[in-house]
């Protein structure tokens, strides 16, 4: 059966329970795709997920009022890096995959973006292929590597690091 996202929307403070869910659902999953750890985030507390959500902006995806999605939007808050913010934290549960929620998430945050910065960044794991061509579907361009980027149980894995200009002038 194929899904559709019936509501893409700005996650608050009183939706840390789902986002809570759905994060930690993520780390167990995909382990290698995440700079935290399961174990790490499953010991905070609920006070921890809301002032995530306070802190980012942070988009659920929802298909008959439940979230089967997400992906963050943080601002670089340095005086002369105000300019980029990171896409971070994307997940799509796996019985919505391939229903075009990633995209349609995706292009949420670069709406977003659009609004309040000039270039939008983020970083995935090198072998995670179905990322990396929905990343570049939706603009970004590859712009360097990070060898050994995360290490999880001995393993290293390297990630893709991209980039997407959302102002007019594109530079």
């Amino acid at each position: 059966m194929r899904y559709r996202a019936d509501m893409i929307r700005l996650l608050t403070p009183t939706d840390a329970a789902l986002y809570r869910d759905i994060r930690l659902e993520a780390l167990s999953a995909h382990p290698e795709a995440f700079a935290s750890t399961f174990a790490r985030e499953r010991e905070k507390p609920l006070a921890w997920f809301e002032e995530r959500l306070t802190s980012s902006d942070v988009f659920g995806a929802f298909i008959d009022g439940e979230i089967v999605g997400v992906a963050g939007f943080r601002r670089q808050d340095g005086p002369q890096t105000m300019h980029k913010a990171d896409l971070w934290g994307m997940y799509v549960r796996h019985q919505a995959g391939r229903s075009g929620v990633g995209r349609r998430l995706v292009d949420a945050v670069i709406a977003h973006a659009a609004e309040r910065v000039e270039k939008l960044q983020l970083s995935v794991m090198s072998k995670n292929e179905a990322a990396l061509r929905l990343y570049a579907a939706a603009g970004f361009v590859e712009y360097g590597r990070e060898v050994k980027a995360l290490k999880q149980n001995g393993r290293y894995f390297d990630e893709v690091l991209m980039e997407l200009f959302v102002d007019a002038s594109g530079k």
